[in-house]
Formats: structure tokens, sequence, C-alpha cells
């Protein structure tokens, strides 16, 4: 199944994620790819509007080159204690992060937002999913991290890879927790055709 636009236009996702690029094929195999530039450096408390907003400026900042394409931008985070866990500074910075989410739940939250110019149309919208890690030992986390090298992931793990090893349940969409939720999107995009 693909999603194809009787417009012709094309579908362009912000990012450089191999994880999302697979994802977006599950709905279309006809989409370019442009990378977003765009400052994430932004304030906001509210985790669902964090991820949302920072989707948007990423979806934005491409669409002012592609305003004939449906542009998408997504963000995901992790978040314990409502606190963000982005991408770890390194072998240390995961481990810290992947002790800090044993045996607890935390939040897996993904902003998508889409962006078409022709038709002067923007949807944003953000997906929670929930997951608890079961109790690590020191010694787990550090073979987890030799194994993975999860350093540019939101958390310090993936989901769809050894990381499922670490979870002891999830709630939600799984494709949300590796960064970004086909279902809703494909749903969003139906929208625009």
């Amino acid at each position: 199944m693909s999603l194809k636009f009787k417009s012709g236009r094309q579908i362009v996702l912000a990012s450089a994620s191999p994880r999302r690029k697979e994802l977006l094929s599950f709905i279309t195999d006809d989409f370019g790819i442009v990378p977003s530039n765009a400052d994430e450096n932004i304030s906001e408390s509210d985790p669902e509007k964090l991820v949302m907003k920072l989707a948007r400026l990423k979806a934005e900042q491409v669409a002012q080159d592609y305003s004939d394409s449906i542009v998408i931008g997504a963000d995901t985070l992790v978040f314990c204690n409502e606190k963000p866990l982005g991408k770890p500074d390194g072998r240390r910075g995961a481990f810290e992060m992947l002790k800090n989410l044993a045996g607890k739940v935390h939040k897996v939250i993904t902003g998508v937002c889409i962006v078409c110019g022709q038709e002067n149309k923007i949807v944003n919208f953000a997906e929670v999913s929930e997951v608890k890690f079961r109790n690590l030992s020191n010694e787990e986390i550090l073979e987890y991290i030799q194994l993975e090298k999860p350093f540019d992931m939101a958390g310090a793990y993936a989901i769809q890879s050894y990381g499922g090893l670490l979870a002891e349940w999830v709630h939600g969409d799984f494709n949300n927790i590796i960064g970004l939720p086909v279902c809703r999107l494909a749903k969003e995009l139906n929208k625009f055709n």
C-alpha cells in the first residue's frame, strides 16, 4: 500500500533519521529527504507542546524552499518525570539516562507537523506512548551501550533493536517510540489527498 497524491505533489521528510525514512516508506515510497537545520533551542515546559513546536520549526524551515510539496517535520523525545531526555552526550550520558529509566515508566512523545504551502495548511500533533523498563544492573546497561552504541537516540535506546530487551511493556504506538507515529501520520496525510 502506498499513498499517492492526485495533484502530483511530492512529500518531503524534513529529517535525516534513517529510522524515520524507513517508517515513512510504510506509507509511501515516493518521497524526498531534506534535513532541516532549524534552530531547536526553544523553551517550553509542556512536553507535548515542546515536541510539536520542534516538529513545526523543522517542517516550516524546509517548506520555505519546497512550497509546492507536503513537508513533514518530526521530533521525538523521551520524558522521565516530565524531564526531556534527548540524545545522550557520549557513553557516560547514555549510562546515566538508562540508569534513570531502569524500573520506571516513561513517555516517548513524537511531535509531527505537516506543512502544505499550496493549500496554506498546517497540521501539528503529538503522539504519546509509554514504556516501562525492567530493573537493570550496571553491567546490563554497560553491555547494552557496548552492543547498541545508542548515542544518536533519544533516551539512549532503540526499542526496535536490542533496546527491546530492556522494556517490560509498551503502551501505545510502537512506531512512535521508534520516531514516527505511522498510523496517525497516514490518517492525517490522507486529508491532503
